[in-house]
């Protein structure tokens, strides 16, 4: 009951287009603070483009929507409650139940009063694991952040292509810390949202 309420809440959402700023923390990469687009149209259509034209996030990550996340079967385990960001949450873990899911297991914390998703820890086939942490505000009544954190280990980055910064491939830095999943991190603050009023399928491609 209480996965199925907090999904009522995102399929309200048919498409937005949101505006914010991202900041990208990689040891190997000097990457600028920069004005970002986030676009969104179901079922998993996600981009998100700077003021530089691309995308930092890691490849493979883009696609994984909280709506991405619910669609499908899966199999739900209760593990209990925790906190997470001063709020007592229930912990729920969801195995896919297609053996040709991207997705091997994610875990959610739910604000049970408010059916709200304020953490999720994804483990895929093909891009490691990746965090998001959500903060909600302006937007709550949609289910949608005000800022977004999302972590991964740099090991699972993948630039992307024809992409060049000043770029340090880490080699040194992992050699000194063999053994340790050195992370990254992308924080979004969104300043606003332009919610269903359609988007043309052209943007995602």
């Amino acid at each position: 009951m209480l996965l199925q309420k907090t999904k009522g809440k995102l399929d309200k959402i048919n498409d937005y287009k949101a505006t914010g700023i991202m900041k990208t923390d990689v040891s190997f990469l000097k990457v600028p603070e920069a004005n970002v687009t986030v676009y969104y149209k179901k079922p998993d259509n996600l981009k998100i483009k700077n003021n530089k034209g691309i995308s930092l996030v890691p490849k493979g990550a883009v696609s994984i929507s909280l709506t991405d996340l619910l669609k499908g079967n899966y199999t739900v385990i209760d593990a209990g409650s925790s906190t997470v960001q001063n709020n007592q949450v229930k912990v729920l873990k969801l195995l896919p139940v297609e053996e040709s899911s991207n997705i091997i297991l994610s875990t959610l914390y739910i604000e049970e009063s408010k059916f709200l998703i304020i953490k999720a820890i994804t483990t895929t086939k093909d891009n490691g694991t990746y965090e998001v942490e959500m903060t909600y505000g302006k937007y709550i009544s949609y289910a949608l952040p005000d800022k977004v954190v999302f972590t991964f280990n740099t090991k699972d980055y993948k630039l992307p292509e024809g992409v060049t910064f000043d770029y340090d491939d880490g080699t040194k830095k992992q050699t000194e810390n063999t053994g340790k999943n050195n992370k990254g991190k992308v924080e979004i603050d969104y300043s606003s949202y332009v919610i269903n009023n359609g988007l043309p399928d052209s943007i995602f491609k």
